[in-house]
């Protein structure tokens, strides 16, 4: 399975992010310090996702940052990502691995600790686990809580990536549980200087890691 720096993990937005300015908004992140980053988007169809991941992609090639798209395995495999992220209600993570292989990065989101103790038998390289925080960006995400963190730390054999209302102000709390990785959303993609946010979050993880 592929190593990756999975600290910083942005994920894109269709509702933060206009399409025309999807190149400079990677690149100033990319630019920033984010080390991931993510394809996501839930309302678009399978010729828009593919056009928009192509952009994504050169961008992050130029950069050499890994590029994982969400949900999509045959758009992750047209466009060559690095790899693909699924959820617990997505295609099976074994049938996943099977179709990608083992030189792509896969990744399975978690909300519960049963999931992660599930997911130690899983051939995934890392798991997402949130909502830690209350978030504004995924419909109906449960809040599972700082302590519920340190738990999932103990307990997988995957690293975790933490997600959910993370940014530069409780990103400390996060690292304190022992989670070296966080993904973000809003807290780069919903600024109105991505790079400088990207920057200011950078930091602070460098510095509580």
């Amino acid at each position: 399975m592929k190593q990756i720096d999975l600290s910083l993990y942005a994920i894109t937005d269709e509702n933060l992010i206009k399409p025309e300015n999807l190149a400079e908004a990677v690149e100033q992140a990319i630019s920033g310090g984010a080390t991931v980053i993510q394809y996501r988007a839930k309302n678009k169809n399978s010729r828009q996702m593919y056009q928009e991941a192509t952009v994504i992609k050169k961008v992050c090639d130029k950069y050499g940052i890994p590029l994982i798209v969400n949900d999509r395995v045959d758009i992750a495999i047209a466009v060559n990502a690095d790899g693909v992220h699924v959820g617990q209600e997505d295609l099976d993570v074994e049938v996943v691995r099977r179709i990608i292989g083992f030189d792509r990065i896969l990744g399975l989101s978690t909300k519960n600790l049963e999931q992660v103790k599930k997911a130690n038998s899983l051939p995934v390289d890392y798991i997402g686990f949130g909502s830690i925080f209350p978030t504004t960006t995924k419909e109906n995400a449960k809040v599972s809580g700082i302590e519920t963190l340190k738990e999932v730390i103990k307990l997988s054999i995957q690293p975790v990536v933490a997600i959910g209302g993370i940014n530069h102000k409780n990103v400390i709390e996060v690292l304190e549980t022992g989670c070296k990785n966080v993904a973000v959303v809003s807290a780069i993609f919903g600024s109105d200087d991505i790079y400088s946010a990207t920057k200011k979050l950078k930091a602070v993880i460098e510095k509580g890691r």
